[in-house]
């Protein structure tokens, strides 16, 4: 016998009581029970207001966001709890429901916050209890596989990065006859960029601070550009450039240019210009190393707004063959590496976000009485 649905209020179904202040003097690290703000867990506490599990929903900050609570716990002002009829309703179903009804966007405001008014206005389909709970059953069983395989696809993405970066560290290690070890400042110049206005269009694309990808190459969304100027030849960019973040969350990221409109560098990048025969990808490749990154973060300055300036840059240690062949050789080596290691993590990434889209279309048919 099929189960009958009824459609229903939200409000119907179940209420948002109002979170309660609590004293900073009750929160502690160690406490017994979690404190819950609007996006999860915040402190503990050795007090409890709520002695059955529930449901948060972020009243402001965070709102709408939700989260499944232990069974004694405190929720605080800028959250609500759910209460409901548990004759009626199965916790986990209406966890479950209200993931999919997707609550953030209810959020009004210069400080967003969700009116319960609002959420209880919404038109949901509701199963009696025992198929809310057969229901229930299943979603646990596809979620528990789905979070193995996640785990192990982020496993296997994380392993295929490790491999790379080992690769890495033993190119500039373990190093035969032949090799170099000087200061950036031996063996090259550095030059800061150019200051102006960016613009929607102009003659020359203005390569900021933010267009370095995540695998350091010359990002292509929210182009900008700046007008001819007349020192314009000074920061005109090449193919295969260096140019280095001084300043911000990205400092020490290195960019490797490579573009084919003419283009120009802000002033927060600084150009890496070799004065020996050095590929600059060779150094590109070694930016990307541990061993770069220990003298990067040893050399920067500022917490708040870490700096990496010309001057630290000028102190960095490289290691590199003389031999402009073997350069391009381990170049070579690197690129084909690269390549496989981008195919790798783009199988992993994929199959994250296939089993993303498996839960959404696993819960969407569940809510609408396909399962």
């Amino acid at each position: 016998m099929l189960a009958i649905w009824q459609t229903k209020k939200l409000g119907e179904v179940l209420k948002l009581e109002y979170g309660k202040p609590l004293l900073k003097s009750h929160r502690k690290n160690g406490g017994l029970y979690p404190v819950y703000g609007a996006n999860g867990i915040k402190c503990f506490s050795d007090k409890f207001y709520c002695y059955r599990q529930s449901i948060i929903v972020g009243r402001k900050g965070s709102a709408g966001e939700i989260n499944l609570t232990e069974e004694k716990f405190w929720p605080l002002d800028v959250t609500y709890f759910v209460t409901f009829d548990e004759k009626k309703y199965d916790l986990m179903f209406l966890y479950n429901l209200l993931d999919t009804l997707k609550l953030t966007k209810l959020a009004k405001g210069v400080k967003p916050g969700i009116n319960r008014n609002d959420v209880y206005g919404i038109d949901v389909k509701i199963p009696p209890l025992p198929e809310q709970r057969r229901i229930v059953k299943i979603l646990d069983e596809v979620f528990e596989n789905t979070a193995k395989a996640k785990a192990n696809a982020e496993k296997n993405l994380q392993n295929a990065k490790e491999l790379f970066e080992s690769y890495l560290w033993g190119v500039f290690t373990d190093q035969g006859k032949g090799w170099e070890e000087k200061t950036l400042n031996e063996v090259a110049d550095v030059e800061y960029g150019y200051t102006d206005k960016a613009r929607s269009t102009g003659n020359y694309r203005y390569v900021r601070i933010t267009d370095t990808d995540e695998n350091g190459f010359l990002t292509q969304e929210n182009k900008l550009y700046i007008k001819s100027f007349k020192e314009k030849n000074k920061f005109i960019l090449n193919q295969g450039d260096l140019l280095m973040a001084r300043v911000g969350a990205s400092f020490g990221n290195v960019l490797f240019f490579e573009s084919g409109e003419p283009a120009v560098f802000a002033s927060y990048l600084i150009r890496i210009k070799f004065k020996e025969k050095i590929e600059n990808k060779l150094y590109w490749y070694f930016s990307k190393s541990k061993l770069y990154w220990d003298q990067v973060i040893k050399l920067s300055s500022g917490s708040a707004q870490p700096q990496f300036n010309g001057g630290a840059l000028k102190q960095i240690v490289f290691s590199y063959p003389k031999s402009l062949p073997t350069q391009k050789s381990i170049v070579a080596e690197l690129d084909a590496l690269s390549a496989e290691t981008k195919k790798l993590e783009a199988i992993y990434k994929k199959k994250l976000a296939d089993l993303e889209e498996l839960k959404k279309s696993v819960l969407k048919k569940a809510f609408a009485g396909e399962l």
